[in-house]
């Protein structure tokens, strides 16, 4: 028998719903989300069962990478509204029963915040050391690094003639958290947010605040620049700054904190959400989203497969036992949509493999997290033309590999179909009306063309439909705290086509089995068990085999 030994907590027991705010509701006709959109659809969110509101960036900024630059931390990007917006959806949303977290970017600013245009005025100007500045190497960069939005992760600056860190866009400026000056400025404007009523944060690529001193050059990766990765996360004071703004912030308020860990192990999340609480609540994990990689890193268009993802989606299930706690997401606002990469988008098994990854995750222990239209079954978007696509990445990418000669201009645009980041900002689906009911007028990115069949008001119609799948999903957490805080346990881990595991607590076991494939496959897991289905998606079973995508829960109270 196992035991409920596990400290419980609020968040541990949510279901947390991102909104990318550029791409959910638009309220003013500008082609552009806002937050008069999101108060409306709140009532949308409260009838799914969430929990939580994960908001992606909603400050003020030049929009270079869609809000993840800030230039002014205190106030709300004028595309998305007033501050008062902001207070009157707060409010609502806490009236419709939701938190809401706050997307923190403290990694980086934008070259446009007041900090920045000071720092690079002279060597001696009192805001200089807010960020990483360096001479210049032989009359070139300080090192090779290269910048995630590819290029150098350095910019020279002609009018103090030397070089700033800039790890993503050279918009992005690093701030040099080894300045306690910046962990000041940070620590209060973190407060600032608490005492509004805020309920938590989500924290950008915390994991790379901590540089390695000795900015060595990083091995070269696709023959134009070195890595940056072991040299930015998971550095030598991250854990240190994070006590310090859990000392400062988190410790007085009662908050859900998630760090997104570039390139985090299993041991150190053990430090980050650690279960004495002395960090963050949780972290995000990238392994099993970045198990496909071609000669150029991410941009492939090869699909993962399950025999690699199972190892990894256990492996932190079982090593975070007891230690501390898990995140469960399959998409964001950073990965393709998960019925496209690890499902079936197909018109035939679309619904079916949704509604089987979302069992498949929901089922796990941790916090799940749904992007905006997974539970619509939303769909990759599939643009043809670069010149549909608005995703920094997305085009620094295609300029730099086709034009030296790396990738052809067909095999990139395959890679984005598959990748791209734009895939998850395309409008959220509403109506089958123009514009997918998103806005009255010109959207700032392309609708999904597949919106007239995929959208919010068809499924709360159809009562077998993804959306009431996730409601049930959700109701399932709230009330049987087995599929919060039961220990988790693989079953037929050898298979190249069934997920399969069960969860234990007080006496009870939870059986899950789910098919990755469109074949019917060999399973015997459910012929001997006779408790009760807590959820399938299908009404018919076949004994001895699942079906294509066919995933059941089976609660056993012997």
């Amino acid at each position: 028998m196992t035991a409920n030994t596990e400290k419980k907590a609020w968040w541990k027991e949510a279901v947390i719903y991102q909104i990318y705010p550029r791409s959910f509701a638009d309220s003013n006709g500008d082609g552009i989300g806002d937050l008069n959109g999101i108060t409306a659809h709140l009532p949308y969110l409260e009838k799914l069962g969430v929990d939580v509101i994960w908001l992606s960036p909603v400050y003020q900024s030049p929009n270079d990478d869609n809000g993840y630059d800030i230039s002014d931390y205190r106030n709300i990007m004028t595309e998305f509204g007033t501050m008062e917006d902001f207070d009157r959806m707060l409010a609502e949303a806490h009236r419709h029963h939701l938190k809401i977290v706050m997307d923190l970017v403290v990694n980086h600013t934008s070259d446009e915040h007041a900090w920045f245009v000071e720092s690079r005025k002279s060597k001696d100007n009192p805001y200089r050391d807010y960020y990483i500045w360096k001479e210049p190497r032989d009359g070139k960069e300080p090192n090779n690094w290269g910048s995630c939005f590819s290029g150098s992760a350095w910019e020279y600056d002609p009018a103090t003639a030397m070089y700033y860190l800039h790890c993503f866009s050279k918009k992005q400026p690093d701030l040099n958290w080894d300045n306690p000056k910046v962990r000041d400025e940070v620590f209060d404007m973190m407060n600032w947010w608490c005492e509004k009523g805020i309920d938590g944060f989500r924290m950008d690529v915390i994991s790379m605040i901590s540089k390695d001193p000795a900015y060595p050059d990083g091995p070269v990766f696709d023959g134009l620049y070195g890595a940056t990765g072991p040299y930015v996360c998971n550095g030598p004071h991250v854990h240190e700054y994070l006590q310090e703004m859990n000392r400062r912030v988190l410790s007085h308020y009662d908050l859900l904190t998630v760090g997104e860990t570039a390139g985090v192990t299993v041991e150190e999340a053990k430090k980050y959400a650690n279960n004495q609480g002395t960090e963050l609540s949780m972290v995000f994990q990238f392994e099993h989203v970045d198990l496909v990689h071609g000669e150029i890193g991410k941009w492939t268009d090869e699909k993962p497969q399950l025999v690699n993802l199972r190892p990894v989606m256990n492996k932190w299930q079982y090593e975070l036992e007891g230690k501390a706690w898990n995140s469960l997401f399959w998409d964001n606002h950073d990965q393709p949509r998960v019925v496209s990469r690890f499902g079936n988008d197909s018109e035939q098994y679309r619904v079916l493999s949704a509604k089987m990854l979302a069992t498949c995750l929901h089922m796990m222990k941790g916090s799940p997290y749904i992007y905006q239209g997974e539970e619509l079954g939303m769909t990759n978007a599939y643009f043809d033309q670069i010149e549909d696509y608005r995703d920094i990445e997305s085009i620094n990418a295609y300029h730099q590999y086709t034009e030296n000669g790396l990738v052809t201009k067909e095999d990139m645009m395959r890679y984005l179909k598959e990748i791209s980041r734009d895939n998850a900002r395309t409008p959220m689906q509403w109506d089958a009306s123009a514009n997918a009911g998103f806005t009255t007028g010109t959207p700032w990115i392309r609708v999904n063309p597949n919106y007239t069949a995929i959208n919010a008001e068809a499924e709360l119609a159809d009562p077998d439909s993804v959306f009431y799948y996730y409601q049930k999903l959700i109701a399932l957490r709230h009330t049987h705290p087995i599929i919060v805080y039961g220990k988790f346990e693989g079953l037929l881990e050898d298979s190249a086509s069934i997920y399969a595991y069960r969860r234990m607590l007080d006496g009870q076991t939870l059986t899950v089995a789910c098919n990755f494939t469109k074949e019917e496959q060999p399973c015997a897991l459910f012929d001997s068990l006779d408790g009760e289905e807590l959820i399938a998606n299908y009404k018919e079973h076949k004994e001895g085999v699942l079906q294509a995508y066919e995933a059941r829960v089976i609660l056993d109270r012997k």
